[in-house]
């Protein structure tokens, strides 16, 4: 009788265990779903979820685009804009509720929001500002050594919103550039043009110092800097020429040492210019000298092919690279700026090293305004404000946005083919999730399979549009 139980009891655990396997199994062979979001160049259809679809083990004759996560690249810092004193300028002209609710929208991590990453901030004004200034500004024919006179007040009203962002994503990384120095450093005296003169490059250390250190007070991080936004075009407004070898005698002999002495740990990234003239980042980087202050190098693709950055990369593979600004313009259509903007700003400059995909102004009025005189009189925003209570997203918004959204700081990018007529890169989130921005540049509807760890998902995307794909 004892036996009986036994083996009865042996037949229970038996066939509970077999169960469990079975169970296991099942729930093993599952089919993953893929979240889809897609946006059009015809504009039918922004940043809108899709249908998701499943992995299974189907054959077709698709053409097929493989991830490989064993492959893996350089991490992401981030995905954004330029936040311009005349984007803080046109915000703060809406009501404190639309106010509120686009901060959200651009910076939050709810449902609706597109989650931006990354910033970028003009070290005194920008071209997009409403007016030239810097930190110390003094009457003709005066210096100021010491820098007494230093203040970030004509920045109050950005302070105060990069604060509101921080407490919206309180992890936003900050890039920062000045135009211009004071024009009492420069060699013409003016806002425009001319170059920063060797007597004055220690002050000008001193003057990165005090921001950094400024800034810091107010509770905002800067992260990185550029000693000068494109410093091969002095005729915008503010400008400064400062060819190779300035910048690189400027940080060797004053701005990576007096960073070191004061302590100050933020990134000094050269450049900041366009990918046509990979050699300026070059020549600095060789200086052994220059080179041990130097985090990477910044660029924008106004002229070049954004090839560049892995030229610099490869003659320099331990250094980052960063890609801070490309604008989208009155006379541009929907259709060119999401294709165009999406393949090389976004899917190019990941690919080819980049830890950041920046677009250029966050956002400004119909009039593509404010802007200096001088200063860039066509360049759209992510968002122009039209009234108290309304405003529109612009193609801008959603080149980022099928980025930020699902690509999360501290992603990993990894291998992912490409075809004739798709363009892709594929990233691994800290939370483990495959992210995959697809850009069809045919005009026809496309077909193809995502093939993944033996799995494949077969995909359409309509012609000239953008697909992210999540899972």
């Amino acid at each position: 009788m004892k036996f009986h139980k036994s083996y009865s009891f042996f037949l229970k655990s038996t066939a509970l265990l077999f169960s469990g396997v079975v169970l296991l199994s099942l729930s093993s062979c599952k089919t993953s779903k893929v979240q889809i979001w897609l946006t059009k160049g015809d504009e039918s259809v922004k940043l809108q979820q899709q249908t998701p679809i499943s992995f299974v083990n189907n054959s077709n004759n698709f053409q097929n685009i493989e991830i490989d996560d064993t492959q893996k690249f350089q991490y992401v810092d981030g995905f954004g804009f330029t936040l311009t004193g005349g984007s803080v300028e046109v915000i703060n002209r809406l009501s404190p509720t639309k106010r509120k609710a686009l901060l959200n929208e651009l910076f939050g991590k709810e449902e609706n929001s597109i989650s931006i990453s990354y910033l970028r901030l003009s070290i005194g004004a920008s071209d997009l500002d409403g007016e030239v200034f810097s930190y110390n500004d003094l009457p003709q024919e005066q210096t100021d050594l010491t820098l007494s006179e230093f203040s970030l007040a004509r920045d109050k009203n950005l302070i105060a919103m990069l604060k509101e962002i921080l407490t919206i994503n309180p992890k936003i990384k900050i890039i920062a550039a000045p135009w211009s120095p004071p024009v009492w450093m420069k060699d013409n005296g003016k806002s425009i043009g001319g170059s920063l003169k060797p007597e004055f490059y220690d002050v000008y250390a001193r003057y990165f110092v005090k921001y950094i250190q400024e800034m810091q007070k107010e509770g905002i991080t800067i992260d990185a800097i550029t000693p000068q936004n494109e410093p091969l075009h002095p005729g915008n407004n503010p400008s400064l020429l400062m060819v190779s070898n300035q910048q690189r005698d400027f940080i060797k002999q004053s701005l990576g040492p007096i960073f070191k002495a004061n302590n100050i740990k933020t990134k000094i990234v050269v450049y900041d210019h366009n990918c046509n003239k990979p050699e300026y980042a070059i020549n600095i980087l060789n200086d052994a000298e220059a080179n041990q202050y130097i985090d990477g190098s910044a660029f924008h693709l106004y002229e070049g092919d954004i090839s560049a950055l892995k030229t610099v990369h490869d003659a320099h593979p331990n250094k980052n690279l960063y890609f801070t600004e490309q604008w989208t313009g009155a006379k541009g259509t929907f259709n060119e700026d999401l294709n165009w903007h999406t393949k090389n700003i976004i899917i190019g400059s990941m690919r080819n090293w980049s830890k950041i995909a920046l677009e250029w102004n966050l956002a400004n009025d119909q009039e593509y305004k404010p802007h200096t005189a001088g200063g860039c009189t066509e360049c759209k925003g992510a968002i122009t404000v039209l009234d108290k209570e309304n405003f529109t997203r612009n193609v801008a918004y959603y080149i980022i946005a099928h980025a930020s959204k699902f690509v999360p700081a501290n992603s990993q990018r990894i291998s992912s083919t490409q075809t004739d007529q798709l363009s892709t890169v594929a990233f691994k989130t800290p939370e483990g999730k495959t992210v995959l921005i697809v850009q069809n540049y045919s005009k026809n509807d496309e077909n193809f399979n995502i093939k993944y760890k033996n799995k494949a998902a077969s995909v359409t995307i309509s012609g000239s549009s953008v697909a992210t794909y999540i899972f």
